[in-house]
Order: C-alpha cells, then sequence, then structure tokens
C-alpha cells in the first residue's frame, strides 16, 4: 500500500498520515541508510564531504523528514496507537545512532577528513560539522571496547523508553483529572472569558455546568482568581501530585520508578565515557566550562535575589492577613493574593489586558514587529495540510521577496495534546546536490485558551511573551543562512546558548513602540491606554525575586540531581530537591507536592543538567537587548546585526565569539540585573 510518509515531497501530508504507516517508513528508511552507509564506505576512501560527509546529511535528513511529522503527531494528537508506532520508531531510531556513533571504519573516515588536505580547504561551517561529529563519535563511546559499547547501546535504547514514557504518564495524568460543577457560586471570582471556557470544556464532555480540568488554561484561571479556597487547594493538589504516589491519582501514572531509572542510566552512561557524573557529561556540548561554574553562578544569582523574594513573600503574606484575616498563607494561595496584591498595588489586573491582546490580532502584531527589525515579511498560506483545524501556516520572505522558510502555529490547549510551549523542526535548511537550497520549517505550539464562543482567543500578557518566546526560537531556527543541516538553525548550538533568541524576543513585549503595533480592543479597536500600558510597566518586576528564586529552585535541582547522584544511594530526588527548598526557596510547598513527577523539561525534554541555561541565556539576552535600549528598539541597523550575527549563524560559530561581534564585548550580568530590578 501507498506511504505517505515515504512519498512526501514538500510538507508532509498530515491528512494522509497514519499510525500504521509511522514504522513501516521508517523501517524502509532506516534499511536504505545502513546499504548507503555500507557502499560509502566500501571505497575505502580517500573521503572527503563530497563523497562521505553531504550523502550522510542526505541520509539524515531523510529519517528526520519521515519522523518529524510522526513525533509531533504524537505530542499534538495524542493516541494509543499513534503512540505505540512512536516509541517502536523512537527505539529503533535510536539503535541507529548508536550503530553510527560506534561505526569505527566510518569514525576512521572522519578522522582522515579532519587531519587530510582538504579540512583547511572547507568553510567555518563545514569544518564545524566534522569536528562536532568526531566530538559526537567519543560522546556515543567510539573509543569503548566492544562490550561496554553494546552497554551503551543498550543504555540509550532503555533510556529512549523511559523518557517516553515519562511524557506518557504526565500526559495521561494531566488529562485524567477533572471537576465537574453544577454551582457557579464556586466559580466567585472567575472572570466571564474564563468562566465561558470552563463551560465549553463542560460541553466538549456532554456535561451540564462547567468543568475544571488540568489543561493550563484552566488550572491557571482557577488559581489566579478563584475565591473558593477549597477549590483552589484540590486543584493545586491535583496538579502537584500528577503522575506520582501522592493526590487524587496516587500511583495511577507513577513516575517514580522511571525518574531513579532514568537516573541511573545517565550516570552510568556518563561514566561509560570517562565522566564523574552525568553533569559533566551535559556540559561537553554546552557553553559552561565545569559544573562549579555552573553552580556558582546559580548561587550567585540566588545570593542577590533571595532577600528581595523574602520581603515579596513577608508582603503577600501581610496583605492576605490583613484583606481576608488570612494567617496561614500556603501555596495555593499565591497565585491568587499576588494578583489581587498587584490589582491594589498597581490598579491593574492581567485580566483587564486580555481584551487588547486577541490573538488574530497579536499574531500578525508580531509579525509587524520582527518585518521593522529584521526586514522580513510572513504571509499566512491557505490549503497547507494540518493536524487540527485550528492550526495555520506561514511562509516567510525576505526583503527581496525570496522564501527563507516557513512554520505552522498551533496556538490553543486540547484533549490529546501535551502541555507547555515548544519550536520544533519539521525540516532543516541544506543545500541539496543541485545547489538549491531547503527551505527551513518548524512547529510552534502553544497551550493558551481557545476563543470562548463568539469572542477571539484573548490572551494574558505571560501568555503575550511565551508566544514571543517560542517565535524567537522558530527565527533561530527560519533565518539561519548556514547550509548545513548538522550546524544550521539551532543545530549545533551549545543548550546553554539556544535560549538566546528566544528570551531576546520577550523584551518587545513590554515596549510601547511594539505593542502598538497590535494592541487594541477586540471589540472597538480601541488602542492599549497609555495609563494602563504605564500599569503594565510599572508591574513589569512585581514578585520578580520570588519569580528568580523559583527558576533557581528548578536549575539548582537539576543540575545537583545529575552532579550529586551516587550509585549507592540512588537519585535521592526529594532529598535533593527539599535541600535545594531550604537554600533558595521562600515559598515552601506542601509535604504531598510532587513537583518533579511533572518535571519533563530535564526528565524527557533535552534539559537534563541544563535548565540553567534559561538562567545563563537570560545573561545574553538582556545584554543583547541592552543594545537596542540604546540604539533604538527598531533602529534597522543593530536589528541586522543581531541577524547576521546570531540568527543566521546558526551553530556554525561559538556563541561567545558570536555575541561578543554582536555586542563588541563579553557578556555582563548589570542589564539582567537591571531589567530585574534587582541591584547589581
Amino acid at each position: 500500500m501507498p506511504n505517505p510518509l515515504l512519498e512526501m515531497t514538500g510538507l508532509p501530508p498530515f491528512q494522509d498520515i497514519r499510525p500504521e504507516h509511522a514504522e513501516p517508513a521508517v523501517d524502509t528508511v532506516l534499511t536504505e541508510n545502513r546499504a548507503t552507509l555500507e557502499s560509502l564506505l566500501s571505497s575505502g576512501g580517500p573521503y572527503g564531504w563530497n563523497n562521505l560527509v553531504e550523502p550522510l546529511e542526505a541520509m539524515e535528513d531523510r529519517l528526520g523528514r519521515v519522523f518529524s511529522p510522526i513525533s509531533h503527531m504524537n505530542a499534538v494528537v495524542n493516541s494509543e496507537p499513534l503512540r505505540e508506532a512512536y516509541n517502536n520508531c523512537r527505539s529503533k531510531i535510536s539503535t541507529y545512532h548508536t550503530e553510527l556513533g560506534q561505526n569505527a571504519e566510518l569514525f576512521r573516515a572522519f578522522t582522515a577528513i579532519a587531519e587530510g588536505p582538504e579540512y583547511q580547504q572547507l568553510d567555518t561551517a563545514q569544518r564545524k560539522v566534522i569536528d562536532d561529529a568526531l566530538r559526537d563519535f567519543r560522546l556515543t563511546g567510539i573509543d569503548l571496547p566492544g562490550d561496554k559499547q553494546e552497554r551503551f547501546k543498550a543504555v540509550s535504547q532503555e533510556l529512549s523508553r523511559l523518557t517516553s514514557r515519562f511524557d506518557e504518564n504526565l500526559l495521561d495524568a494531566t488529562h485524567g483529572w477533572q471537576k465537574s460543577l453544577a454551582d457557579e457560586e464556586r466559580l466567585a471570582g472567575l472572570p466571564e472569558s474564563a468562566k465561558g471556557l470552563l463551560r465549553q470544556y463542560a460541553e466538549r464532555e456532554g456535561l451540564e455546568g462547567w468543568l475544571v480540568t488540568l489543561e493550563f488554561p484552566s488550572y491557571f484561571a482557577v488559581m489566579t482568581h478563584a475565591d473558593d479556597r477549597p477549590l483552589r487547594e484540590e486543584i493545586y493538589q491535583a496538579f502537584s501530585t500528577r503522575a506520582s504516589d501522592r493526590g487524587p491519582r496516587a500511583g495511577q501514572w507513577d513516575n517514580s520508578e522511571i525518574m531513579e531509572e532514568i537516573l541511573r542510566l545517565r550516570h552510568e552512561q556518563a561514566e561509560l565515557l570517562g565522566f564523574a557524573n552525568y553533569a559533566e557529561r551535559s556540559l561537553a556540548t554546552k557553553m559552561a566550562e565545569s559544573p562549579r561554574q555552573v553552580v556558582n553562578f546559580l548561587r550567585d544569582l540566588a545570593s542577590r535575589s533571595v532577600a528581595l523574594a523574602r520581603h515579596e513573600l513577608d508582603e503577600l503574606t501581610t496583605f492576605a492577613r490583613e484583606r481576608d484575616g488570612l494567617e496561614s498563607l500556603q501555596a495555593w494561595d499565591i497565585g491568587y493574593y499576588a494578583e489581587k496584591l498587584r490589582q491594589a498595588r498597581y490598579d491593574f489586573s492581567q485580566e483587564e489586558l486580555k481584551p487588547y491582546f486577541p490573538a488574530e490580532r497579536v499574531v500578525p502584531g508580531m509579525f509587524s514587529v520582527v518585518k521593522r527589525l529584521y526586514g522580513i515579511d510572513i504571509r499566512e498560506v491557505k490549503g497547507v495540510p494540518v493536524w487540527h483545524e485550528d492550526v495555520r501556516f506561514y511562509e516567510i520572505r525576505d526583503n527581496e521577496d525570496q522564501p527563507r522558510g516557513g512554520f505552522y502555529l498551533d496556538l490553543y490547549a486540547r484533549p490529546h495534546k501535551r502541555g507547555g510551549a515548544w519550536m520544533d523542526e519539521c525540516i532543516s535548511r541544506r543545500r541539496l546536490e543541485d545547489g538549491t537550497i531547503q527551505n527551513p520549517v518548524a512547529f510552534l505550539t502553544c497551550n493558551f485558551a481557545p476563543p470562548v464562543g463568539e469572542d477571539p482567543a484573548l490572551l494574558t500578557h505571560d501568555e503575550l511573551t511565551t508566544l514571543f518566546h517560542e517565535f524567537g526560537h522558530g527565527l533561530h531556527h527560519m533565518l539561519t543562512r548556514v547550509d548545513y543541516a548538522d550546524v544550521s538553525g539551532i543545530n549545533g548550538v551549545p543548550w546553554d546558548a539556544v535560549e538566546l533568541p528566544s528570551q531576546f524576543m520577550e523584551n518587545w513585549c513590554w515596549e510601547r513602540e511594539a505593542i502598538d503595533l497590535f494592541a487594541a480592543h477586540y471589540r472597538t479597536g480601541e488602542p492599549l491606554p497609555e495609563a494602563l500600558f504605564d500599569k503594565l510597566k510599572a508591574s513589569r518586576n512585581f514578585n520578580v525575586g520570588m519569580f528568580m528564586v523559583r527558576q533557581l529552585e528548578f536549575s539548582l535541582f537539576d543540575f545537583r540531581l545529575h552532579l550529586e547522584y551516587d550509585p549507592a544511594r540512588g537519585g535521592r530526588i526529594q532529598e535533593v530537591l527539599d535541600d535545594v527548598r531550604a537554600e533558595v526557596a521562600v515559598v515552601r510547598p506542601p509535604e504531598y507536592n510532587r513537583f518533579q513527577h511533572g518535571f519533563a523539561h530535564i526528565f524527557s525534554g533535552g534539559y537534563a543538567a541544563g535548565y540553567y541555561s534559561y538562567k545563563w541565556a537570560e545573561v545574553l539576552s538582556a545584554d543583547a537587548f541592552s543594545r537596542f535600549e540604546e540604539e533604538g528598539i527598531f533602529n534597522r541597523e543593530t536589528g541586522a546585526a543581531f541577524l547576521e550575527a546570531i540568527l543566521e549563524q546558526g551553530g556554525a560559530r561559538d556563541p561567545m565569539e558570536l555575541f561578543m561581534e554582536f555586542r563588541g564585548r563579553k557578556p555582563q550580568i548589570d542589564a539582567l540585573l537591571r531589567h530585574s530590578g534587582i541591584a547589581a
């Protein structure tokens, strides 16, 4: 039977792809790739770019093009058959990549190129591809004896299985709890838009009244606005115990043993490669030079932030006591009273902003921001096959009307869709054998509240910032000028530098000149009032200390978990988390809280011993934006300099070198502290 995954030449035909197509397609490509590799190596050399590296890139691109839509659909339209197919494919691909990394003949061929006369004739990006490949051979166990290579391969396969299982448990746990409400009084305090959403959820399930779920728009609305404290506590407990041994679904989708096994296997894999721990292994591909440097960086930020965070919590506690006689402020009270204090202090709430941020205006407005920065046009393309009716496809064109890339935009939360927001690759940029360019394509995914009734989707300012963040990742992927897939876009970029373009884009969400390009009341068309914008700006650093130490808690927990792992003692996950909280946290959650069981970033999302990257890159992004503050936030020369030095370079050059090319010096922490309202 015809298989659309094998027959596609352009964008994936999502309307035709079925779970049963996945494994046969991946099996076919893996068989073809193995045969091609054998043929390439059969000559015995001499090897060069054209007769080895370029054909290998084409092989990898073919595999990526086939697996990318399978992986993406598993995240956004999950089903049991698709889940099974995805896991089987992922296991086979993991085995295949380990085989490549342990192929001694292939390693010798790359070594010969690196040591031969052609290497010096290659351009910078080509040499980076070869250098990275040699590094990755060693990180896949090329130097290990045969028995240890086999063990490395088995560990890699098992880690692939376990990280998928972690994600599946979290997805099932998130969608496995809901609470039907018939009494509207229990929703007192919620804005009408939020109540409309919960009514829409109920109608979706064929229920009367309102339905509270653990999808983020529902969770956030209740935790931020519900006057009903027991309701807040109930949903907090359900959310904070997802996929764990506690809470209303205790043990049903428990990630406890999976997390322990993931940590054990990562440590074993690191030791096989000669590292003392997985944190050291993680830094082998990052900007940071040593675990000590990372820990010192995080603790330095903590020393600057903890006192402010404690002061903010004291203010919040006093406010709750004076307002409602609350003697003990609990974790499920923080969001609620923070919003009430924000309203009292700034005469302003996030909810007041939402009518001015309709998604249907925000999206084209965001495109206007990047047009002014980089001279690119973004337009919707109709008729492109998608996986859900809400999804849109856009094309990017440069100022000469030449295509640069494209992206799918999937904004709204729904059942069978993984939570959170992310950018992923659909197609990578590379130069084809005929000399033409394969343009990059990205998936941009969020989980905002969908349109309710006749009203459009309305974004909070936090959601606006999330959208700009993910679009920054997308621009990094799509605006690359590098012609080799291994170092184009986000490929080959150290993980602790990959957040620079995303966090950089967030800055325009706070600038009047940028906001005026899209902020208008969805009913009247009235622009965002100056008084409301001033309140937004004034509240920018509201509870910034508490937010900072929360992120530092996540970062230190992740890094110490992987740095201090001891096989004799196990992961000590709760113990490490409790210890980190004692050091930097100001809000102590209840004993049953199992945040770690849903920490997908580090257990399944690629940020293991790397969550610190958000803060590391925030220093870079704040400092980069400070040049725009000095020269004009829409200064085209400055925009062109950022485009050329950062976005277009992909992973072809060292990120510190690129940053210094743009900024004229090494990064400084001052801008981050100033933006955060923290004294230097």
